[in-house]
């Protein structure tokens, strides 16, 4: 006869993801998802997911890639406002109304899946699906990957068996009847990330003209890249290019822009400069090579930065949700481990933050410790332990 224990080594463990939208709280769940399954996959035991999310949202994309089974459920995008009134207007209201049919939905879904246990890592999809999670009497985990809790884990919170942070700083910022299921796991970055190799870039690149005496920036606005990212440093190019060796990726529709504005740059500092639309799997390798990173100041990019210990300055996107970026940006900031440029931002105030980094070694060293000191390359580790402790202490 089968023991209990022998039976739940050989029953595969039920993992419930829910969140998505954008990358910050969709990778951050697939790291974490890749981490569980080669931990359970050490102990001789499977991995079992379900992930719901929304139809428009990167999740619908990302999970079935992955050989995941994804469905969704009816949701409805809260649009944020300082006025009481501007939120109960009628787009809000109305899809408010849906999410008690997305909490039905999701009900459903998850009495019929029997997960061990829920992981939502924010995103509006990730109301309903956490709220059935509490009237299924399954045990929710929250994942926060910003500073200040997003919308959705704010709505949550009351219901999480635990929350995980990615910044100590975030406990205090909890209401107090929660703080004792938080825990600080940081935000989980992929592991390929941290293997990065300098030489590989600079080969596979064909970064013949640099001068590695050189520091090397890298300037980068995501995929799309960012036009205020790229106009201060074309704006600030032949006075950077003097200093440093720029990898730049400035997002398909902006080469041809840039390399007119470059076109004239004396051959020296021209084989310093490359322009770029995308960085795909050398990302690793780009970032082994860069001193300072200029970018976008999302919980992944931070996350990752802060992992490997790279001096930043900060543009946050101002439109982000809740002003997060800026809140991030700040955060790193007042650490000492990047520069922010809120607000107005000119090449001048570029040139401004970038002179003493590129200037002075041991001021670049120092920020570059105090990055470190923030980072948290075993995050999606911790938050596994996470998951498997609130499973066992519901079973």
């Amino acid at each position: 006869m089968t023991s209990d224990t022998s039976r739940a080594t050989h029953t595969p463990f039920r993992l419930l993801v829910t969140g998505g939208g954008t990358g910050g709280h969709t990778y951050p769940a697939l790291t974490a998802i890749r981490a569980l399954r080669d931990r359970l996959a050490g102990e001789g035991r499977g991995l079992d997911v379900l992930w719901i999310g929304t139809v428009e949202g990167l999740e619908a994309r990302v999970a079935p890639a992955e050989g995941i089974p994804f469905t969704t459920v009816a949701t409805g995008k809260i649009r944020r406002s300082s006025s009481p009134l501007k939120m109960l207007g009628p787009a809000n209201v109305k899809d408010m109304a849906r999410v008690p049919l997305g909490v039905a939905q999701a009900r459903s879904k998850i009495s019929e899946f029997k997960p061990d246990v829920v992981l939502a890592t924010g995103g509006y999809v990730a109301v309903p699906a956490g709220l059935a999670a509490r009237l299924c009497r399954r045990p929710l985990v929250l994942h926060e990957q910003t500073v200040r809790l997003g919308l959705a884990n704010r709505k949550l919170a009351g219901s999480a068996t635990r929350i995980a942070l990615s910044s100590e700083s975030s406990l205090a910022l909890l209401p107090e009847a929660v703080r004792a299921t938080a825990v600080v796991t940081g935000n989980p970055v992929r592991p390929e990330v941290l293997t990065g190799n300098a030489d590989k870039a600079v080969a596979a690149l064909g970064l013949t003209g640099f001068d590695r005496r050189l520091p090397t920036v890298y300037v980068t606005g995501g995929a799309q890249g960012a036009q205020q990212i790229n106009d201060m440093v074309r704006d600030a190019l032949g006075w950077l290019l003097e200093r440093a060796n720029v990898m730049h990726q400035c997002g398909p529709a902006n080469v041809e822009g840039l390399r007119g504005a470059a076109a004239n740059l004396p051959a020296h500092l021209a084989g310093r400069y490359y322009l770029t639309g995308f960085v795909g799997p050398e990302l690793p390798d780009v970032l082994a090579l860069a001193d300072v990173v200029v970018s976008r100041s999302g919980a992944g990019t931070l996350a990752e930065l802060t992992a490997l210990g790279k001096p930043a300055v900060f543009v946050p996107l101002a439109s982000s949700a809740g002003n997060e970026q800026a809140h991030n940006a700040r955060h790193l900031e007042e650490a000492g481990a990047a520069v922010a440029l809120v607000g107005e931002v000119s090449a001048d105030r570029l040139r401004d933050a970038l002179g003493p980094l590129l200037t002075d070694p041991a001021r670049q060293a120092a920020m570059a410790q105090a990055a470190r000191e923030h980072g948290r390359p075993d995050a999606a580790e911790r938050l596994v332990d996470v998951l498997l402790d609130a499973a066992r202490s519901a079973g």
